[in-house]
């Protein structure tokens, strides 16, 4: 096999390998069967297994409470940009949400498809390189929304913004989610796309809280009610069932190395010894997020030119550090230490970003 890279692109993200190898074992017979789970029936008792073992590793690891429901859907997050308002708008009631780069800003403006949107925050100020605090959300709105980590602009929410007490909160936790231990009381609704932290890319989680479900207006398609999946057990039609197999081994592996407070732990470790390295450069690596607000799965930062940075990204390359090429809208450079991405690797590419500041000043 050729040598694994060390890969830091945004998402799809690096896959833990214990994790590709139990799929790489098991891809020719599932348990048994005589048939790949890509073969597989949707609608088998195998099947049904992995489906149910899935929903109930992520409720344990999470902690989730018994009146919520966890989805597994299709369209990734961008489809739950407009899934939220469809079925959580409330007829006189704006929606409220805080914006915080481009992520928000699509939320935002599938939203506004479907009744009044009210911005309530905003860090565009300074190009989107905080997230904004005492944020106040109003007691008649429908919903509040937030993303929870912004991969662009590399800014994360360390602390959840307050919300009325009738007021469900929403997060797109796409980029953050299992990153830190979460009280998932705080909210009425979180999604996540898979494809970071969770598994491959193909399949999306939403976590909903019971008095939400029935909220939707009559007339929506059925497919895009979230009644539909809860009273299906999202079997409604045909689910991603690899997708959700792997994110089932993954979570399987997080169990194993101590549950989400101990990737939590490895997490800011990771972070540190990166953010270190950018503020110990004297200005040769500048980060690009305010300190109080950088997120702990994307590290963004600035070298003095945009040759300069085309240069550090393509000696990485060469040293099998790949995806450090910050996002096409804003240029820079970026690392994304999602949760399998080791320390190892970490350390990797703190030790080639200090050589690179050594020969390049």
């Amino acid at each position: 096999m050729t040598k694994r890279v060390y890969n830091f692109y945004a998402g799809p993200a690096t896959l833990p390998l214990p994790v590709l190898k139990k799929a790489q074992e098991e891809l020719l017979d599932f348990h048994g069967t005589g048939m790949s789970i890509l073969e597989i029936s949707h609608r088998s008792k195998e099947y049904d297994e992995v489906h149910k073992k899935a929903s109930e590793l992520l409720k344990e690891l999470m902690g989730i409470p018994s009146n919520y429901k966890v989805l597994w859907l299709q369209g990734g997050a961008s489809s739950q940009f407009f899934m939220v308002p469809l079925n959580l708008q409330q007829a006189g009631k704006p929606m409220e949400y805080v914006y915080t780069g481009a992520w928000a800003k699509k939320a935002i403006k599938e939203a506004k498809l479907y009744g009044e949107v009210k911005v309530v925050a905003s860090s565009e100020d300074q190009k989107f390189s905080y997230i904004p605090k005492n944020v106040t959300f109003s007691e008649n709105a429908a919903f509040a929304h937030i993303t929870g980590n912004e991969t662009i602009g590399g800014i994360e929410w360390h602390e959840w913004p307050k919300v009325p007490s009738e007021v469900p909160l929403v997060c797109d936790m796409s980029s953050n989610f299992l990153d830190k231990v979460v009280d998932v009381k705080k909210f009425g609704v979180i999604y996540a796309g898979a494809q970071k932290n969770l598994g491959p890319s193909g399949v999306t989680v939403v976590v909903i809280r019971d008095d939400l479900i029935n909220r939707v207006p009559e007339n929506t398609p059925t497919m895009l009610k979230y009644k539909t999946h809860v009273e299906k057990d999202s079997l409604y039609n045909t689910c991603p069932c690899f997708a959700i197999y792997l994110c089932e081994l993954v979570l399987e592996h997080l169990k194993s190395l101590g549950s989400i407070p101990a990737m939590e732990k490895q997490n800011r470790k990771k972070a540190k010894l990166l953010y270190d390295i950018i503020d110990e450069s004297q200005g040769f690596y500048r980060g690009v997020a305010k300190p109080e607000s950088r997120s702990l799965m994307n590290i963004t930062f600035n070298l003095a030119t945009p040759e300069l940075e085309a240069k550090c990204v393509d000696e990485a390359k060469k040293k099998g550090l790949i995806g450090l090429k910050g996002h096409r809208d804003v240029g820079g450079m970026r690392a994304s230490l999602y949760n399998a991405m080791s320390l190892e690797g970490t350390e990797v590419l703190c030790k080639f970003l200090k050589e690179f500041q050594e020969q390049n000043q």
